[in-house]
């Protein structure tokens, strides 16, 4: 029955999938996002304020990528878009906290990171989660978006089953967030360290690539959307988790970390693709994600759908105008592109529709 429904209820073309995204959902998470614009202006604290704010205005498309999920049970989406957008803002919102921040401690990276694991813990007391760091009041801005993430959950048929699933990505990424933003001299080993215990289990990953993998939010996103389904079960919960991680989830971000690559050389910052030895590697590598992705994927109902929005994941990045100014990611986008009209397709949307809106 689950496979039936969810089939039933995932577009069959991309066009149709996208005109969806474009027409319906996007504005209504632009809505969203303008609501906590709002909100977040009328912060107290003045840095707390600048963060949320930037949070918003720069990192959007998060959120608008993260919609794509909503296509898949479109009479849901007053539960999923909500859900979705303030569960990214947080991710996005404690990002910049961590990254521009007047602290160096893991400890205050772990309370900030709370709220994530406690949005998907309803249970769970809300705290201070700026305890340990001089910026205080925001006026209530962080425990509204917990507030909003458990509000629909809370309307989602199948939570439970999805739920312990969901907090397992969670937990790792909120160990990463923490290891990454940690003294530059500490964290590599910080990291070395936290991968010990998942080398087995994860083999034929790099460290880096298993710390890339539990950066991204799309596993939690594809969960919450399952999870609208009644006849969810535990199993598919975990299909849903292994078919997403570590290739799905890790491509996401390793096509962030290479367009990204030469402003943290400039800058830096820690970037998961500067770990391999030279470029053609970097290259290989996400060849190598991007086709493990799709295989595990295809065994998920309607592996259409996923797969496109792997292609779209591939053609949002490359279409980035920072891949134009750096000539060996501009090949990585020739060569993915290759024998793939869907990816073309994709690419020429995102270049001249999405990006006119962002920049």
């Amino acid at each position: 029955m689950y496979r039936q429904l969810h089939a039933q209820s995932a577009p069959s073309e991309p066009l149709r999938l996208m005109y969806r995204v474009y027409k319906y959902l996007l504005p209504e998470v632009r809505q969203e996002l303008a609501r906590w614009s709002a909100r977040a202006a009328s912060i107290p604290n003045e840095e707390l304020r600048q963060q949320a704010l930037a949070s918003l205005s720069t990192k959007q498309f998060h959120c608008e990528g993260g919609s794509v999920y909503a296509a898949i049970y479109p009479e849901q989406r007053d539960i999923l878009i909500p859900l979705i957008v303030a569960f990214q803002t947080i991710s996005d919102y404690l990002d910049n906290l961590c990254d521009r921040s007047t602290s160096l401690d893991p400890r205050d990276f772990r309370l900030l990171h709370q709220s994530m694991l406690d949005a998907v813990q309803p249970e769970r007391p809300l705290t201070n989660y700026y305890a340990l760091r001089e910026e205080q009041d925001d006026g209530g801005y962080l425990h509204a978006l917990v507030m909003t993430c458990r509000d629909s959950i809370e309307k989602l048929e199948a939570y439970d089953q999805v739920r312990e699933d969901i907090v397992q990505l969670v937990t790792w990424y909120t160990d990463l967030q923490v290891y990454k933003h940690i003294d530059k001299t500490k964290r590599e080993s910080a990291l070395l360290t936290w991968w010990e215990p998942y080398q087995h289990d994860f083999s034929e990953l790099g460290w880096n690539e298993f710390a890339a993998a539990t950066g991204s939010t799309l596993g939690m996103f594809y969960l919450f959307a399952a999870a609208v389904d009644k006849n969810m079960t535990r199993e598919h919960a975990r299909i849903i988790r292994e078919a997403y991680f570590p290739y799905v989830c890790g491509l996401h971000i390793l096509l962030d970390y290479l367009i990204d690559q030469e402003e943290d050389r400039i800058g830096g910052d820690l970037n998961f693709c500067n770990y391999y030895p030279d470029q053609e590697t970097v290259i290989l590598r996400i060849e190598h994600f991007a086709t493990k992705a799709k295989q595990a994927t295809s065994k998920l109902p309607n592996a259409r759908y996923h797969r496109m929005i792997i292609e779209g994941l591939l053609a949002l990045y490359l279409s980035d105008h920072k891949v134009r100014e750096q000539s060996e990611v501009l090949q990585v986008s020739k060569r993915l592109m290759k024998g793939s009209p869907l990816m073309r397709i994709f690419f020429w949307i995102n270049s001249h529709w999405i990006r006119k809106h962002m920049y």
